[in-house]
C-alpha cells in the first residue's frame, strides 16, 4: 500500500467538514476523476485509516460531558477502554497521556442518564477514579 499522501489529507479534510460530499465535488477540488477519488476512499479504509462513517449531532436540552478516568494496575488502559466504549452513552474513549490514562465524552437525555453512565464506568475493574464536566456548548 502506498502512504498517504495531500490529496489523502484533502480528502479527508473534505469529508470531515461534510461527509456527504459528492466524489464528483471532491474530484473537482483535487482536479482527479471520481474513480481516483473512490479509489483513494477505499485505499484508506483499507488501511484504517477512515474507521467508520457517522455524523455529528446535538439535541436541545441533551447533556454531554467528558470524563477523565485514573487507572491502576494490573488491570492495562486497553482492557478498560474496551469496556467503558460499551456503557450506554459513552461516544468515544481516548487512552492519553498525563494524570489520567483515558479520556470520555459521553452523552444523555439528562443529568441522570449521564450520572447513571459515570456510576457505570467508575465501577469497571481497574477505574482507580474519575474527574467529570459537564460541557456548556459545542461548537463544530
Amino acid at each position: 500500500m502506498r502512504e498517504i499522501d495531500d490529496n489523502d489529507i484533502k480528502i479527508l479534510e473534505i469529508l470531515k467538514k461534510n461527509a456527504r460530499t459528492p466524489y464528483t465535488t471532491i474530484a473537482k477540488d483535487l482536479k482527479v476523476s471520481e474513480a481516483a477519488v473512490r479509489k483513494r476512499l477505499e485505499k484508506l479504509a483499507k488501511m484504517g485509516v477512515i474507521k467508520r462513517y457517522t455524523i455529528e449531532y446535538e439535541l436541545e436540552n441533551e447533556v454531554r460531558a467528558v470524563v477523565m478516568v485514573k487507572t491502576a494496575p494490573p488491570t492495562p488502559s486497553p482492557e478498560i477502554s474496551k469496556k467503558i466504549i460499551k456503557v450506554q452513552g459513552v461516544e468515544v474513549a481516548y487512552e492519553t497521556t498525563g494524570d489520567y490514562d483515558i479520556m470520555v465524552v459521553l452523552r444523555g437525555p439528562n443529568i441522570a442518564a449521564v450520572n447513571k453512565s459515570i456510576d457505570e464506568i467508575r465501577s469497571i475493574q481497574g477505574v482507580a477514579g474519575t474527574t467529570s464536566s459537564i460541557v456548556l456548548r459545542v461548537w463544530f
